[in-house]
C-alpha cells in the first residue's frame, strides 16, 4: 500500500506541477488584475513598508497582505517578473491539490482521493487561476485546509487556515468555514461535536494569527482603513453591484459549467447520486455538498459578482467527482453512465462555437484553435468508446491526458496570441524609450497597474472625460490610451496630438 500510496503520489505531483508550471511566466501580466497585485508587492519592497500595502504610491486597503507578502518574496527570490508575480499561486494551487489528494484518501480511499485531485488540477478554472498572479488560489487553499482540517479532526489546522484566509481576503476567510460547519452540524444534528473543536484555544489562535495587521493597521491609519477596507470592499460590494453582471442572479451557473470543464459532464450524475445514493459516505459527502453550495449560494447572493469568486466550491466539487468515478468504475456497480460522454458532447460543441468565434475575431489563433478542436474531439469520441465498453478507469484517464495537452496548447499556442490585447508590456517599454522624464503622464485606469508595473512610473490615472480638458490645457503631457479612447475623440482634438507608438489596441501620445 506504501509502495503504491508513494507512486500515486509521483504521477500525482508530476500532473499538477506540469499543468501549473509549465511557461508560468512566458505570458506578460495581464490587465487590469495581474498588475495590481504585482505592483503592490513590488512597491513593498520598494519603500521596505510590509505592513500598509501601496499601489502608485499610495496606501491601498483593498485587501489584506497575505498575497502580497507571497510575492514579495518571490520577487527576492527570482526578481522582479512575471514568473516571480504568479510563483506563489502555482505552488500553492499544487499544495492544494496534494492536500485534497492526502484528506481525500483519508475520508474514501486512495483511487477516489486520485482520482478527486486530479480532478480539480486538470479543470479549466482552477488551473488558470493556478497560473494567475491573483489572490484567489491563495484564499481557496487556506479554505480547503480548514474545511478538511475539520472533517478530519485536526482541529487546530482548522483555526490556522480560517485565520490565513483572513489575512488573505478579509472576513470572509472566517465567514464560510464558520458558516458551513454551522450548517453541517444543523443538518446532521451533531453539535456534541463542538465540544471537540477546542473552541477556547482555537479562538485564541484564531486571534494570535489574524489581529496583530489589523490593530496596526487601524492604529496607523485610523477610520480610512475600516471605512474603506471593511465599508467598501467588503460591505459595499457584498451589498451593491460593483459590475452590471452582479444583478444577473444566475450568473454563476455558466461560469460553473465553463470553469469547471471537462467534469461538469459528470458532475451533475455526480452530486445527484452524493445526495441520493452516498449510504457509507453519506456524512462526508453531505459536508463536501453544504461547502460547495454554501459558496455557490453565498457569492450568487453577493450583489458583486467576479468570475473567480466560485472558486473554493472546487476543491469539493472535485472530491465529490472523484468518489463518483471511482465508485461507479467498481465492477459491482456495472455502471455505464451515458449521460457523461451525451454531456460532454454538447459541451465540446460550445468549445467548438467559441474557438470559431475566436478565430473570427483573432486569426492568428487558428493554428491553436485547430489543436484545442482536435483535443476536444479525441476527448469526446474517446470518451463514448470507453463508456460504451465499461472501462470507466480509461475514460477518466482520458480525459485527464487531454486536459494536461490543453493545458499545454493554451500557454503555448493560445495564450501567446490573445495576450499582446491584454497587456501593457509593450506600451509601458514604448513609453521608457521615448519618455523626456519630466512632463506629466496620464493613463487610463484600465492600463494603469500593467504600465506602472511595466514602466516604474505611475502616472495620473485618466478617465475618459478628461481627456479633452487635458488636450485643451497649455501643457506638454504624455497619454498612454486604449485606441478605443482614442478613437471617441473629436477631429480638433486628435489634430493636437501626435502618435508617439502604438501597440496592438494601446496608444502613447503626446500632446506638445
Amino acid at each position: 500500500m506504501s509502495e503504491r500510496l508513494g507512486l500515486g503520489f509521483l504521477i500525482l505531483t508530476f500532473i499538477a506541477a506540469l499543468i501549473l508550471f509549465f511557461n508560468l511566466g512566458g505570458v506578460p501580466l495581464l490587465d487590469p488584475d495581474e498588475p495590481v497585485y504585482a505592483e503592490t508587492a513590488r512597491e513593498m519592497l520598494q519603500f521596505h513598508d510590509f505592513l500598509s500595502p501601496r499601489l502608485y504610491g499610495e496606501y491601498w486597503y483593498d485587501k489584506p497582505p497575505m498575497y502580497y507578502w507571497l510575492t514579495a518574496g518571490a520577487f527576492q527570490l527570482f526578481g522582479v517578473n512575471e514568473f516571480a508575480a504568479r510563483f506563489p499561486s502555482a505552488l500553492l494551487a499544487l499544495i492544494c491539490v496534494l492536500y485534497v489528494y492526502s484528506d481525500s484518501s483519508r475520508l474514501f480511499d486512495q483511487r477516489a482521493g486520485m482520482m478527486g485531485a486530479l480532478v480539480l488540477a486538470t479543470s479549466i478554472e482552477f488551473f488558470y487561476l493556478g497560473k494567475a498572479a491573483v489572490t484567489d488560489i491563495t484564499l481557496t487553499f487556506f479554505l480547503t485546509l480548514s474545511l478538511l482540517s475539520f472533517k478530519v479532526k485536526r482541529y487546530y489546522w482548522f483555526y490556522i487556515g480560517a485565520a490565513l484566509a483572513t489575512i488573505t481576503k478579509g472576513p470572509i476567510g472566517l465567514l464560510i468555514p464558520a458558516a458551513v460547519v454551522f450548517i453541517y452540524l444543523l443538518v446532521t444534528r451533531n453539535f456534541s461535536e463542538l465540544g471537540k473543536m477546542k473552541i477556547p484555544a482555537g479562538t485564541v489562535l484564531y486571534l494570535v494569527i489574524t489581529l496583530p495587521w489589523y490593530l496596526m493597521m487601524y492604529q496607523l491609519h485610523g477610520n480610512p482603513f475600516i471605512d474603506t477596507f471593511i465599508g467598501f470592499h467588503n460591505i459595499t460590494r457584498f451589498t451593491s453591484p460593483e459590475h452590471p453582471e452582479g444583478l444577473l442572479w444566475y450568473y454563476f451557473i455558466p461560469v460553473l459549467i465553463l470553469g469547471f470543464l471537462p467534469w461538469t459532464a459528470v458532475m451533475v450524475q455526480a452530486l445527484w447520486k452524493a445526495l441520493f445514493d452516498g449510504r457509507e459516505d453519506s456524512r462526508k459527502l453531505i459536508f463536501l455538498l453544504i461547502w460547495a453550495g454554501f459558496v455557490f449560494i453565498f457569492f450568487s447572493i453577493s450583489r458583486t459578482k467576479l468570475i473567480s469568486y466560485i472558486l473554493p466550491m472546487y476543491p469539493p466539487l472535485a472530491m465529490v467527482v472523484g468518489w463518483y468515478i471511482n465508485r461507479i468504475s467498481d465492477w459491482r456497480y456495472g455502471s455505464r453512465p451515458l449521460t457523461w460522454p451525451i454531456l460532454l458532447t454538447l459541451l465540446a460543441a460550445l468549445v467548438w462555437v467559441a474557438l470559431f468565434l475566436g478565430v473570427k475575431a483573432m486569426p492568428d489563433m487558428l493554428a491553436g484553435a485547430v489543436v484545442v478542436a482536435g483535443l476536444f474531439g479525441i476527448m469526446v469520441f474517446g470518451l463514448w468508446y470507453f463508456i460504451l465498453r465499461g472501462e470507466i478507469d480509461k475514460a477518466f484517464w482520458l480525459q485527464v491526458a487531454a486536459m494536461t495537452i490543453f493545458s499545454l496548447v493554451l500557454l503555448t499556442m493560445l495564450f501567446p496570441q490573445a495576450a499582446p490585447a491584454f497587456q501593457s508590456r509593450e506600451i509601458a517599454r514604448e513609453f521608457v524609450a521615448h519618455y523626456d522624464g519630466k512632463s506629466p503622464v496620464y493613463v487610463a485606469k484600465f492600463l494603469h497597474p500593467g504600465f506602472a508595473f511595466y514602466s516604474g512610473v505611475y502616472g495620473q490615472e485618466l478617465k475618459p472625460d478628461q481627456i479633452g480638458n487635458i488636450v485643451a490645457g497649455g501643457e506638454k503631457v504624455y497619454l498612454v490610451l486604449r485606441r478605443s479612447d482614442y478613437d471617441a475623440l473629436g477631429e480638433a482634438e486628435k489634430q493636437k496630438l501626435s502618435t508617439v507608438a502604438t501597440s496592438d489596441n494601446k496608444m502613447l501620445v503626446l500632446k506638445p
